[in-house]
């Protein structure tokens, strides 16, 4: 098994290996790329996001600056809309559900490095997936962490740190993110 198919099964692989370093450069070379284009330049930004993204959904929209490990581990089921600033380190799939909203600065974040000293200085990781839901509204600042699902039209607040799965129909904010209205 390569370390990229070990990366995408969620298993401990090598980042640093020929496969996945390429796969990375060709990723930042794109959202470089993608990052200069002007703003009146929107056939082009679809292209290049068509090329990079896993699926790309109709008319959604990134802002610039956007990054990323990988890309073709970001999907989109139908619109969406991000923000300035965005993160994606898309060692495991990030699905984003249809009409959801992402502020800007926000982070999401499947690489789980080792918590055994002697395991993460050898350079081996872990992933787990994001799941976003439909109708999400992200405020600004958020973070997410690997292997999180946010539930379909959930409001996570301002600065959350999102640790644990947040269910549909919910406000929730805070560090730890938490559940605060339904």
């Amino acid at each position: 098994m390569s370390e990229k198919d070990k990366m995408i099964n969620g298993d401990i692989y090598e980042p640093f290996c020929e496969e996945l370093t390429n796969d990375r450069i060709r990723a930042k070379n794109l959202c470089q790329k993608y990052n200069s284009l002007l703003p009146s330049q929107k056939d082009e930004k679809k292209e290049l996001l068509k090329t990079l993204l896993g699926s790309y959904g109709k008319d959604s929209v990134i802002e610039p600056n956007f990054f990323c490990d990988y890309g073709y581990n970001i999907e989109f089921d139908g619109f969406v809309y991000i923000n300035h600033n965005s993160v994606f380190l898309d060692c495991a799939k990030i699905k984003i559900g249809d009409n959801t909203f992402i502020g800007p600065n926000c982070g999401f974040y499947t690489a789980i490095h080792p918590i055994d000293a002697k395991t993460r200085i050898s350079g081996k990781e872990s992933a787990k997936p994001i799941t976003i839901g439909k109708g999400v509204w992200i405020g600004g600042n958020v973070v997410i962490l690997p292997g999180v699902t946010i539930g379909d039209r959930a409001v996570i607040g301002a600065g959350s740190v999102v640790t644990k799965d947040i269910p549909s129909d919910v406000v929730a904010v805070g560090n730890p993110c938490k559940v605060k209205k339904r």
